[in-house]
């Protein structure tokens, strides 16, 4: 089965791709052009704190031969299924954000929490509604550690 994706627009600030730049997803905003034909289609987005971007990981390059790995290269990690950590390294490098909706101007769309070079094509945006929260996910171990190293704390839903 063949499927053609079209990007619906890209980012314009975001993710440096300088690997020693100190941006922090949770506190730095990005910006997504949407392009200008499609404007029409955000009509009501603006209503919505969170949104979903779906993106296509550009810059990735997949390895089928690393089908089982150790999540960020780290040895202090156990070994897992590409599948079962969210890295680059994927059959169909598809990225998926949830997103703090800051602003919406025409088509630009500005956003906290995109984890997305600038010039990433976008593949589509959705409303983070009350149908995808999930109050308690459970999460491997080692996922809560990230967690904790990346954002500083425990998330509130997760015991001492």
């Amino acid at each position: 089965m063949k499927i053609t994706l079209t990007p619906i627009g890209r980012v314009v600030k975001g993710l440096p791709q300088d690997k020693n730049s100190s941006w922090n997803r949770w506190s730095e905003e990005s910006v997504i052009e949407i392009d200008q034909q499609l404007a029409p289609a955000l009509k009501g987005l603006e209503e919505y704190s969170h949104i979903f971007v779906i993106y296509w990981m550009h810059l990735a390059e997949y390895d089928s031969s690393r089908l089982i790995t150790r999540p960020r290269g780290r040895g202090d990690l156990p070994e897992v299924g590409l599948l079962a950590f969210r890295g680059r390294n994927r059959p169909n490098p598809i990225g998926l954000s949830v997103c703090e909706l800051i602003e919406l101007k025409g088509n630009i769309i500005t956003v906290r929490g995109l984890d997305a070079y600038v010039g990433t094509p976008v593949l589509d945006l959705k409303p983070y509604d009350y149908y995808d929260v999930v109050k308690r996910p459970k999460v491997p171990a080692w996922a809560l550690k990230l967690w904790e190293e990346g954002v500083g704390r425990r998330p509130s839903w997760v015991g001492p």
